[in-house]
């Protein structure tokens, strides 16, 4: 079976470092053209869930490293006609050299991992984010960083996520800020504290925690580096919507939290937003807000993260 990216821990920290250094190399390389990482390669990107950014940043992506990018909706697939995941993983194996794959339990991906037999990439599940952690944590590099960032640039950083943090972004923020020495700050009501799930993300890639829960938005925006939201409302609960925006009302990130964080502290959030509810309109539209910095470096960071695979795959995915 190939190396895939499941999960943020996946790659050891050092690794994880030489992912950032080739996004940065990425990034500065991108108007030179082309680059032949993925020549004579076909990728399928599998969505079960409606996408903007992480369609746009692999489809591109896969274009830029050489390869053929093969897009496909799962309502569209025999797959939504009861034909089973590993028979569909198994067919994509015999055709395809990489998958990256948006859905909704992490067992999907490990399943077609396992049964495809190809490198596959974890575009979003219902547990995690990783590729969206590692450009957390890219772009924080950059922010923090200097004039030759590097990951050290992250260590002893503080990022506090306000909202619900029993979800994907708050576990993928948590996983990637131990592995860099960030302090992380999770942030919000009772109701929607982590799960015993993030204990055992933790425990199963003996990693050290280096994130705390708090209700109270105050004190998680005290010397805070970064404030950090997302959606209160995801896919999926959508029935949820008046009674999540009534209990998490006191955890927008707006003007008040930001007077108690750090001089020169940013905002983040992964998108889509919605303005006068996670976030106000004056911080997501203002000079500390970098969303549109992250939303870009998800192109750079993916391109390497499939690099890297490719790499340690033997130098052509097989």
């Amino acid at each position: 079976m190939s190396r895939s990216f499941l999960r943020d821990t996946d790659f050891s920290p050092a690794e994880a470092a030489e992912v950032f250094a080739l996004a940065s190399r990425y990034k500065k390389l991108r108007a030179s053209g082309i680059i032949d990482i993925l020549r004579g390669e076909s990728w399928g990107l599998l969505f079960f869930k409606k996408s903007t950014r992480t369609r746009l940043s692999f489809e591109v992506g896969v274009h830029e490293l050489g390869g053929h990018p093969v897009m496909m909706n799962a309502s569209e697939l025999q797959i939504s006609r009861g034909e089973t995941i590993e028979d569909t993983a198994r067919i994509m194996g015999r055709f395809l050299h990489g998958i990256v794959i948006r859905t909704f339990g992490q067992e999907i991906v490990d399943e077609f991992a396992r049964a495809s037999g190809l490198p596959v990439v974890n575009a979003l599940t219902d547990l995690l984010h990783p590729c969206q952690s590692y450009t957390d944590m890219f772009t924080m590099m950059e922010r923090f960083g200097g004039s030759s960032p590097s990951a050290e640039a992250l260590k002893g950083r503080k990022l506090a996520f306000f909202g619900d943090t029993a979800c994907n972004m708050a576990y993928s923020l948590a996983l990637a800020g131990a592995m860099f020495g960030v302090e992380v700050s999770l942030c919000g009501p009772e109701e929607f504290k982590p799960a015993a799930i993030l204990n055992k993300l933790f425990e199963d890639a003996r990693l050290a925690p280096t994130w705390t829960f708090t209700s109270d938005p105050e004190a998680a925006s005290r010397g805070a580096d970064v404030l950090y939201t997302d959606v209160w409302v995801s896919m999926g609960k959508e029935d949820e919507k008046a009674e999540r925006i009534k209990i998490m009302s006191p955890y927008q990130v707006n003007e008040r939290l930001f007077s108690l964080a750090k001089k020169g502290a940013v905002f983040m959030h992964c998108l889509p937003a919605h303005s006068g509810e996670e976030v106000s309109e004056g911080v997501l539209r203002g000079d500390r807000s970098i969303v549109f910095d992250q939303a870009e470096n998800r192109l750079h960071v993916q391109k390497a993260i499939i690099s890297k695979l490719v790499q340690e795959n033997g130098g052509k995915s097989s």
